[in-house]
């Protein structure tokens, strides 16, 4: 009897983890195709702000769904995607854009890597030049 107690008790767990886990799959309804295209480009470009590192469609938390739910209905109000991310970035701030805009506070965010890039090529370049030369001098 108690077997029985515990495997319905994990089973309706499993099956309850699989509908949460469809939650972020689900289908909604538009109208013509071209907003159903947005809506999932849209999906793909803003991140979760609870999970730091998942964009909504891969997100399964609360705030993610809500926040779908939300880019669905501006969808069909016809914002346009500029006023989408601009009104997700009022109310979350720039962490859930993926691509945050270069502006003073994300400069660094962006030269850093190219500056690095540069530094690297600079240390090779100086590294063959130096080599070469070493082999002139051996040489001669």
């Amino acid at each position: 009897m108690m077997i029985r107690v515990l495997l319905i008790i994990l089973l309706s767990l499993g099956f309850s983890s699989h509908s949460l886990a469809d939650s972020a799959n689900e289908i909604l309804a538009f109208s013509d195709p071209e907003k159903r295209q947005r809506y999932y480009s849209l999906i793909s470009e803003l991140r979760c702000p609870k999970c730091q590192n998942q964009n909504l469609s891969d997100s399964d938390a609360p705030i993610a769904n809500d926040l779908r739910n939300e880019l669905y209905l501006l969808i069909n109000d016809n914002y346009s995607d500029a006023d989408i991310l601009s009104f997700m970035e009022s109310r979350y701030g720039e962490f859930v854009l993926y691509s945050p805009p270069v502006n003073k506070v994300t400069a660094v965010l962006w030269i850093i890597p190219a500056g690095l890039a540069f530094i690297g090529v600079a240390i090779v370049a100086f590294i063959v030049v130096r080599n070469q030369q070493d082999d002139e001098v051996e040489n001669d």
